[in-house]
């Protein structure tokens, strides 16, 4: 059996998933995908993880998707199979009840930017270069690149980033608010930790219902989020108990309006 492209190591309340292809510089493939949103669903479920780091392995955090898993691609195949189920994935990021970190300690080109703007918060190391480099291919950015990107950082700069091909260091992103903190190189995964900790002391519910809120005030989820929310109220009511026991009972529930 292959070893595993994405890795999962748990601490405590904190887990941390590392892409694990340096030798590519992490670019992601199809099965890399399917990986990814595999290893979402394993940390989603694991009781008590509370926060997650998603880092890279060697020198690159992401350069984005592997030009060779998808250049020779059809059209129907390019936008179905690649663009479409790469989104689908990036979402699944995006939506995970817990917070996540990005430690970004290397450059975050193309996908692999679109990779971080899924995390809640991202520290990059100072040597990193940021950029959405999709245009100067003939492509244009496919997973979320002109969208969360745009809802999260404002279009201006991602203007910049895809029609100007403008590349930003660390600094420069952290000042367009495009990372959030900048710390020196070989440190970002001890300052995510740092960071996963300090979220990890705050109550575990009030952080994942923040989460939802702060995602249908952007606009980036109104749907799932709100009917996130009304499930979770209505799990703790004394009406949901009350149904599902009179359902049991096969005999007419009284439901009594308890919160």
């Amino acid at each position: 059996m292959a070893e595993p492209r994405i890795r999962i190591s748990i601490d405590g309340p904190v887990a941390t998933l590392a892409i694990a292809r340096p030798d590519k510089l992490n670019a992601l493939d199809i099965d890399m995908l399917k990986e990814l949103a595999a290893a979402c669903d394993t940390v989603e479920t694991t009781v008590g993880v509370r926060v997650m780091i998603l880092t890279g392995e060697g020198k690159a955090f992401s350069a984005g998707g592997d030009i060779r898993a998808w250049g020779g691609m059809d059209a129907p195949e390019f936008g179905h199979q690649w663009v479409r189920f790469g989104h689908r994935v990036f979402e699944r990021l995006a939506s995970l009840r817990m917070s996540v970190i990005a430690a970004v300690n290397g450059h975050a080109l193309g996908g692999g930017l679109e990779l971080a703007a899924c995390a809640d918060i991202r520290i990059a190391e100072a040597h990193v270069k940021i950029g959405l480099p999709e245009t100067s291919l003939g492509m244009v950015p496919g997973w979320s690149g002109t969208q969360r990107l745009v809802k999260r950082f404002g279009a201006q700069i991602v203007r910049r980033m895809v029609l100007g091909g403008e590349m930003f260091t660390a600094e420069e992103a952290r000042l367009q608010g495009l990372v959030d903190h900048v710390v020196e190189t070989g440190s970002s995964m001890a300052a995510a930790r740092a960071y996963a900790d300090r979220i990890s002391l705050r109550g575990p519910a009030a952080i994942e219902i923040s989460k939802l809120m702060l995602a249908v005030s952007s606009g980036e989820d109104n749907g799932t989020a709100v009917e996130a929310l009304g499930s979770i109220l209505v799990a703790k009511t004394g009406d949901l108990k009350e149904g599902v026991a009179a359902f049991s009972a096969k005999r007419p529930a009284d439901f009594k309006g308890e919160w």
